[in-house]
């Protein structure tokens, strides 16, 4: 990198930081910092949704394993995404955006009270939070993983750098700052991302390229399943993909509750997945190719594009591509942060204490900020332990802690708005939140020699089978629960507002003590 790069990229973060002390002037209240006060425009929602969906991982782990076996990258991982929010946006858009527009929360797990009861939210809660840290630690050690390359500065000096120029924007201006950067971002990595892959094809003889190439590569580069990336993976990673991007991880749950209606949520999941059947096949053909051009230093050939950008770009140009890497990382652990912090604030602080279940709006608001504060710190404190041999290294993190992980969170959260499943109560999400917790340790830890694509599928399908045998075992549905179900599934949204349905607290003793009077009451008159 010379000035010229470094101009780029300091003028990148400035604009960052620019962009959310003009957001600042639109948070007046949690409602506005953690859902946008459901004003976000669904096209807005849907590139925001996409931005915080992938990372700089995709330009160091996921860069490798193009390198090494080629269109699989694509095939075994974006395609899918794109697959499983395509049948998000019918099954569960709508009703996330519902969540707050019927109920009036602005947490993703807020309803949880009302639909099983204050323990069964608070599991999820904590378990979230704690996979959360350890990915988005991941995502800090991607970014400076390739800071490094370009600029010879350590790892932890690029975790601090990217950490803390996330942290000023996301904290001060909500999700509105997150959607309005990631739409910066967006354009950015839609230039950056053209520009190399005419760099490339230029490289390479023209734009006969894309179809000539591939008899210069190894064979297996043209095979859609390769190596550990068998159809079985394949197939897995659909299902699991399914759904962590249809609201599993709650970053995007979020982007779904801040558009104005269930009909908005569901356009802007389908313009996310558009954007994720598209977009990726751009950013991955320099990555196919890169075998042709450069020669990977690293094992897992993480390094294989940073190398190529080098390479190819002039100076200028590869300060923007450099601000693409940021880009990717910046929105996803933005908008994750923004995620935690709603879920601490209005889920966890409330279950703890009496005194937060009557903060007042400027106490809300200052305790939504410090706690993004925090889970930052933390992220980047676990990002400087993500090579050691609890975590191994980037792409295992991403794959396997997860993909393997966010079945038993979301199964709960997300099946639990679907009237099919209405006789599933607390056992059977419970339940099948423990079991899904418990085949991760056995099929990751405490088996050896198991199957990558079990390792990742084990805990979703244990979840889910647990969810649904559970339910019609013991059977728990209620009045109470039904009413909530009803308003989240109703598609008359006019009606909604005009003769709203009231929902009495569940009368579990110690569990609707802690729902009455607290943040995430479920209002009366919404």
């Amino acid at each position: 990198m010379n000035s010229l790069d470094w101009a780029v990229l300091v003028g990148y973060f400035g604009v960052m930081i620019a962009i959310g002390v003009w957001s600042h002037k639109r948070v007046d209240d949690v409602s506005d910092f953690f859902t946008a006060g459901g004003r976000m425009p669904w096209w807005l929602s849907g590139i925001s949704h996409h931005m915080s969906g992938y990372s700089a991982v995709m330009f160091t782990g996921y860069a490798g394993i193009a390198y090494r076996y080629g269109i699989t990258s694509y095939i075994t991982w974006s395609f899918p995404i794109a697959i499983g929010i395509a049948i998000g946006a019918q099954l569960f858009a709508g009703r996330l955006n519902r969540l707050r527009s019927r109920l009036g929360v602005a947490s993703p797990l807020e309803y949880l009270k009302n639909r099983y009861n204050l323990p069964t939210q608070q599991a999820l809660a904590w378990s979230g939070v704690l996979l959360k840290i350890v990915d988005v630690g991941a995502k800090w050690a991607a970014i400076a993983t390739l800071l490094s390359v370009f600029t010879g500065i350590s790892l932890n000096q690029g975790i601090l750098l990217t950490g803390v120029i996330t942290g000023v924007y996301c904290t001060v201006g909500g999700l509105w700052a997150d959607a309005l950067t990631e739409l910066g971002q967006f354009v950015i990595q839609l230039l950056a991302g053209v520009a190399m892959l005419v760099t490339v094809m230029g490289e390479l003889g023209g734009v006969s390229a894309l179809w000539t190439v591939w008899d210069k590569l190894p064979d297996h580069h043209t095979q859609p399943t390769v190596g550990p990336y068998t159809l079985t993976f394949l197939l897995a990673y659909l299902f699991i993909k399914t759904f962590e991007y249809s609201g599993g991880m709650w970053n995007q749950a979020q982007r779904f509750m801040a558009t104005r209606s269930a009909r908005q949520a569901q356009r802007s999941a389908r313009l996310s997945a558009a954007l994720w059947f598209l977009w990726p096949a751009v950013l991955f053909f320099p990555m196919w190719v890169a075998p042709l051009l450069v020669t990977a230093q690293k094992p897992d050939a993480s390094d294989a594009y940073a190398l190529l950008t080098e390479r190819l770009l002039p100076h200028g140009l590869l300060g923007l591509v450099i601000v693409g890497f940021f880009s990717h990382t910046m929105a996803m652990c933005s908008s994750d942060a923004n995620a935690i912090s709603a879920v601490f604030t209005r889920d966890i602080a409330p279950a703890l204490s009496a005194k937060a279940r009557d903060w007042s709006h400027r106490a809300g608001l200052l305790a939504a900020r410090l706690s993004t504060v925090a889970f930052l710190g933390l992220s980047m404190a676990i990002a400087t332990q993500v090579n050691s041999p609890t975590f191994k290294d980037i792409i295992t993190v991403v794959i396997k802690w997860v993909a393997g992980l966010v079945g038993p969170i979301s199964i709960p959260f997300l099946l639990g708005m679907l009237r099919l499943f209405r006789r599933s109560g607390p056992t059977a999400a419970l339940g099948s939140w423990a079991a899904g917790l418990f085949a991760f340790w056995l099929t990751n830890y405490g088996l050896d020699g198991v199957q990558l694509q079990i390792q990742i599928v084990a805990p979703v399908a244990t979840s889910l089978l647990l969810f649904v045998l559970l339910g019609s075992v013991r059977p728990e549905a209620t009045p109470e629960r039904d009413a909530v179900l009803a308003r989240i599934n109703s598609d008359d949204d006019g009606a909604a507002r005009t003769a709203p349905v009231a929902i009495p607290e569940q009368g579990d003793g110690a569990a609707a003590d802690g729902m009455r009077g607290g943040a995430g009451e479920v209002p009366r008159d919404r």
